[in-house]
């Protein structure tokens, strides 16, 4: 705990055996309470290896809900757990858990009920194995989000979250797609609902064992994240009515 506050790590995992351990063993338990991994269905070991970690919390779904899908179920539970903070950490070792103190941190003193791990801040994205296409592009949709949603984010596309308990409650982040697109809708969802969100510098980290998603995955994702950014200004203006909002 930090100021009397749980703390919740949630790992939403598919075929995260290799790289589950290297992910869990830096995760500072000193002051995480506990954590929650969501296995969707994966191909490998993933779900005996976190038993053989002492994963005590394990879910296991019964057929792939995709990556939106599979973070609704981790929040929650983690809200049933009675999480004051619930903080998202792929298991795929692409971001350092080393960062879950600060994060943990600024929502718990107050600072930040919503903090992203950014790996756009510090310009270590292309240094850390970014490709240049992703960068690219993740540089355009965020300008594109930035300019619809009238934020200032350096980018929305990372998968490294902390939020609080309070946040969760207040948006229905159970309507969202079960797809990637997922976590721009809830960004949005978020905005709308007045609270900031605060950034912090995050290495980036890519390598063969790493998720990725492909050029197909990548393109729908795009497409939907302007989507989102569109409905989500036309809802503001009044023009339309989204189930999201």
């Amino acid at each position: 705990m930090i100021n009397g506050k749980k703390i919740i790590v949630v790992m939403p995992a598919y075929n995260a055996e290799k790289t589950l351990e290297m992910t869990y063993k830096e995760i500072p338990m000193d002051i995480v309470d506990e954590v929650i991994l969501t296995d969707d269905l994966s191909k490998d070991n993933t779900i005996k290896k976190a038993a053989e970690l002492g994963i005590k919390e394990i879910q296991a779904h019964q057929q792939n809900k995709g990556y939106g899908g599979n973070q609704k179920t981790c929040y929650n539970r983690a809200l049933e757990l009675g999480a004051d903070i619930i903080i998202m950490l792929h298991p795929d070792y692409q971001y350092t858990p080393k960062l879950i103190q600060p994060m943990a941190q600024m929502i718990a003193n107050g600072v930040f009920p919503v903090v992203l791990a950014s790996r756009i801040l510090g310009n270590g994205a292309l240094k850390g194995g970014m490709p240049m296409v992703k960068y690219i592009s993740n540089r355009i949709l965020t300008l594109f989000e930035n300019i619809l949603l009238s934020q200032k984010l350096s980018e929305y596309h990372t998968g490294y979250r902390a939020f609080s308990a309070e946040v969760l409650k207040n948006v229905n982040y159970n309507v969202n797609s079960d797809d990637f697109v997922f976590d721009n809708e809830m960004l949005a969802q978020i905005f709308y609902a007045g609270y900031k969100i605060g950034e912090i510098s995050c290495p980036t980290k890519y390598f063969d064992d790493a998720s990725s998603i492909s050029i197909k995955r990548s393109t729908i994702y795009g497409l939907g994240v302007l989507r989102v950014s569109l409905m989500y200004r036309l809802h503001k203006w009044g023009f339309v009515k989204s189930k999201l909002f």
